[in-house]
């Protein structure tokens, strides 16, 4: 049975990723801050819980040596947790906002992965999903065509332009961990106020990454439809 983990799963995309790796016969790690919300989650589901802060050193550490005590290793590992971070008249950002942005949704993925890094190197068949977004694409913020040209986020946007890259290089790097970004779409959340597709819509590229199997692709940019432009 693959052991997964998902980070800031305990409601929208992460939770409707912990329920469809459950079904697809994974032993699942949910992954939340909040460790009311997050227990009440996982048992909701069938999942277990694992409390998780991916801005704190500490709280990862303990959630990798739990899970290393409890299995030994990790074949998927689904970086979700994130934040919208403001969003204001673009006279009215600072660096401070930049910055909070960038540690949970840049830096929190980087401490996640290296943290875990031991665990995916012992497992046979070993995944990385980064939750990105097609915001984070330069061709498209560039398409008057795309929703992604109009967005006013622009510090949410620049964080996961970050992830993009970070995705690419960590593969080439990486060559035996499949490291793949997966864009969600505009999906109906606690984040962007209930507005746009399902959360199953939401999660159908995370899923395909993470159940893909042995030598399929790895630096790659996709949503539910097909390949993204960087």
């Amino acid at each position: 049975m693959p052991v997964s983990l998902v980070t800031g799963a305990n409601k929208g995309i992460g939770l409707e990723t912990v329920r469809r790796l459950i079904g697809a016969g994974h032993r699942v790690f949910l992954a939340a801050r909040d460790a009311e919300r997050g227990g009440a989650a996982a048992e909701a589901v069938g999942a277990r819980f694992v409390q998780l802060d991916v801005t704190s050193d500490d709280s990862v550490r303990r959630a990798a040596d739990m899970i290393e005590q409890q299995e030994g290793h990790l074949d998927v590992l689904v970086n979700n947790a994130g934040i919208t971070g403001p969003v204001r008249d673009i006279h009215d950002y600072d660096g401070d906002a930049m910055a909070e942005v960038l540690l949970t949704n840049v830096v929190g993925y980087v401490r996640v992965i290296h943290a875990f890094l031991p665990l995916l190197e012992r497992a046979a068949d070993p995944r990385i999903v980064n939750v990105s977004s097609g915001l984070g694409s330069f061709a498209l913020a560039h398409d008057e065509s795309r929703i992604e040209s109009r967005a006013p986020s622009p510090l949410y946007a620049a964080g996961k332009s970050a992830i993009n890259m970070l995705t690419v290089r960590y593969a080439q790097s990486l060559p035996a961990i499949r490291i793949n970004a997966a864009d969600p779409g505009m999906t109906a959340t606690d984040l962007n106020g209930g507005h746009g597709h399902s959360v199953i819509d939401g999660t159908d590229a995370i899923i395909a990454f993470a159940l893909a199997g042995p030598g399929t692709a790895t630096g790659t940019y996709r949503d539910r439809d097909g390949d993204l432009p960087w």
